[in-house]
C-alpha cells in the first residue's frame, strides 16, 4: 500500500529555522505515537519530506569531531559560514546553495522499522537518479552516502551525504546532494571525517550547471518509487 508523504520546497532558508521545523514536525509523530500507546487509539501520523537549499552552514553531528573543522570560529564568521552542533549522526558536513537538501520526517512504522534500511533507500533515491544522468554511483562499505568509483583507490568521491535522527520510529535530518554546490567550502573542512576522499557535485561531474528544478523532480520521482510513496505538494 502506498504511504502519503507531504512535500514542501521550502526554497532557500537558514539551517536553524529548518532545523527547528523539523524538529516540530518530528515531535508532533511522536506524541501521536505515545497517545496511541497510552490510549489504545490509532490517530494516524503524518509523514513529510521537505526540500530546501541553506545557506553557507557547516553541522557537526553529535558524536562528530569539531578538530574536523580545518578553520577557526572567526574565519567562518568572516566567511559569512555558520555552525551548528546537532543531534544527527555522522561528522561534519557542509550545507549552502545549489545543494538539495531533504529532510525525510517519516513515521518508519508505516513503511519499514529498520534503519539500515531506511538509509540504504535514501542512497538508492539518489543513486537512481544519478544513473538518469549517465552516472554510475554506489555505496562505501562502511560509509553512508552515495560515492563514485567508491572501489578505485584514489578516485573515491562522495556526492550526497547523509546523516539521520530517529525517534520511536520517526525519523528527521535527511541528505545533501551537491548538484551545483560551490565545493570550495569543503576544503574548510575534513568532510565526514573521512581523510584522503574528494567531494564532487552534478555539475564537477558531467561539466555544465543543472537546472534545479530538473534535479528535484527526478529526485522526487525516485523517492517515490523506492519508497512506495505518493508525494502530496504542500504549498508554502
Amino acid at each position: 500500500m502506498q504511504n502519503n508523504v507531504q512535500f514542501q520546497d521550502l526554497g532557500m532558508h537558514r539551517y536553524k529555522d529548518v532545523w527547528d521545523y523539523q524538529e516540530r514536525l518530528l515531535k508532533e509523530n511522536v506524541d501521536i505515537k505515545i497517545a496511541n500507546r497510552q490510549n489504545n487509539t490509532d490517530t494516524k501520523t503524518t509523514n513529510h519530506l521537505l526540500f530546501v537549499e541553506h545557506l553557507p552552514v557547516f553541522t557537526l553531528g553529535k558524536s562528530g569531531h569539531k578538530e574536523n573543522v580545518l578553520i577557526s570560529d572567526e574565519e567562518m564568521e568572516q566567511k559569512g559560514i555558520e555552525y551548528f552542533h546537532i543531534n544527527r549522526g555522522g561528522d561534519i558536513t557542509f550545507h549552502g546553495p545549489q545543494q538539495i537538501v531533504g529532510y525525510p520526517i517519516l513515521d518508519l512504522d508505516n513503511f519499514k522499522p529498520d534503519l539500515g534500511w531506511y538509509l540504504r533507500s535514501l542512497e538508492e533515491v539518489i543513486i537512481l537518479t544519478l544513473a538518469d544522468y549517465g552516472i554510475e554511483a554506489g555505496r562505501s562499505k562502511g560509509e553512508t552516502g552515495v560515492w563514485i568509483d567508491a572501489d578505485i583507490p584514489g578516485r573515491e568521491r562522495k556526492i550526497c551525504a547523509m546523516g539521520i535522527k530517529c525517534s520511536r520510529w520517526v525519523t528527521m535530518h535527511g541528505f545533501a546532494f551537491n548538484v551545483n554546490t560551490d565545493l570550495a567550502y569543503f576544503s574548510y573542512i575534513v568532510p565526514c571525517g573521512i581523510e584522503n576522499k574528494q567531494v564532487t557535485s552534478l555539475e564537477k561531474e558531467l561539466g555544465y550547471k543543472l537546472d534545479m528544478e530538473e534535479v528535484k523532480q527526478k529526485v522526487k520521482q525516485h523517492f517515490e518509487q523506492v519508497f512506495n510513496a505518493r508525494l502530496l505538494t504542500v504549498t508554502n
